[in-house]
């Protein structure tokens, strides 16, 4: 077994292939009704980041065979972002409990010391051998959310058309498939500000909210092969996006969407917008989307009114998301002592 440093940009097309193979084992595993990945621009979304962030990764490989032909057994990536690297780690769970993952923790612990990071955040999946694992090196729990899923064969379209049409009246509700127009960039990066600010949230997918920056988002989801979907809700009389609501099918798995946020403008709220935009997101969905089947939301437990509008579109919560976080340096001197 060795652990190399690895860039997605130049791995042959049979480690991608090991890798998605390794996913895969690890999602029927740990997560079996979630879709499987299929190679779908996979290399992109390893490979590309946002202008000012940068990836490292790492893979646990058989030595058996020369670089580019042997199989992937793990892999880390840690993503640099501020003052925090992110990292995801997955360990084909025939190997596991054999040191892979912290093996691949204190490679990339080591690293994130060296370059001045001062804290390493991850997030773990509730119900999965990852939670003792984290706790275990000393990770600190810091935030949860709650995972729900629905399943689009099963939605009450006719309630949702009412759902759709309630919003007050003087707003007008847009799609934009790809992301907004460039005239509405800046009323869009507006409304993105006012997203609610969780105290406990490491950040560890910090959100745009400037046009250049969205501008720069909005790129990197393209090319890593996320195709998003915008819906809006413009107020009339002032031209203000007074609430949107994002949703990305990836690439290397396009039957299931991934909902990112869902945000009404304060002034704006007791209207009907969240249910409006969320609705009428589903509708362009399945025109747009044919073969996609779920769409999957995060929330935080504590953020009832979109769980109860979730609710009432059917969706089903599935399980809690962790955040955990570590100090580099104490984790750099547990897993290897400091030269």
């Amino acid at each position: 077994m060795r652990v190399r440093e690895w860039d997605p940009r130049t791995a042959s097309a049979a480690e991608i292939r090991s890798l998605v193979g390794t996913v895969n084992a690890v999602l029927a595993t740990d997560l079996p009704d979630d879709p499987p990945w299929v190679d779908g621009q996979v290399r992109d979304y390893l490979a590309e980041t946002m202008p000012g962030e940068r990836r490292i990764s790492w893979v646990a490989e058989d030595d058996r065979l020369p670089e580019g032909e042997s199989e992937i057994f793990a892999h880390i990536s840690m993503l640099l972002l501020g003052d925090i690297g992110v990292l995801e780690v997955i360990v084909q769970p025939r190997l596991r409990r054999r040191g892979l993952g912290r093996q691949l923790i204190a490679v990339a612990a080591r690293r994130a010391y060296l370059e001045g990071f001062s804290t390493i955040g991850v997030e773990a999946i509730g119900g999965t051998p990852a939670i003792a694992f984290y706790e275990a090196l000393g990770f600190e729990r810091e935030y949860v959310e709650t995972r729900s899923v629905l399943t689009l064969s099963g939605v009450d379209w006719p309630a949702l058309t009412v759902m759709s049409n309630s919003i007050g009246a003087g707003y007008r509700v847009e799609f934009h498939p790809g992301g907004p127009p460039d005239h509405l960039l800046e009323a869009y990066a507006q409304a993105k500000l006012e997203a609610p600010e969780e105290e406990d949230d490491l950040d560890l997918a910090p959100r745009s909210s400037d046009p250049q920056r969205l501008r720069d988002s909005l790129d990197t989801l393209h090319k890593r092969g996320l195709k998003p979907y915008i819906v809006l809700a413009v107020h009339d009389a002032s031209q203000v996006v007074a609430g949107l609501t994002e949703v990305v099918v990836p690439a290397h798995h396009p039957e299931r969407a991934d909902q990112y946020d869902t945000i009404v403008v304060r002034d704006h709220r007791g209207y009907g917008i969240d249910r409006a935009i969320k609705a009428r997101m589903l509708f362009e969905l399945r025109s747009a989307e044919p073969g996609l089947r779920e769409v999957q939301t995060w929330n935080a437990q504590h953020n009832e009114s979109m769980l109860k509008v979730n609710a009432e579109l059917g969706y089903q919560a599935d399980r809690d998301w962790y955040e955990y976080g570590a100090d580099v340096a104490q984790l750099v001197q547990s897993l290897e002592p400091i030269d």
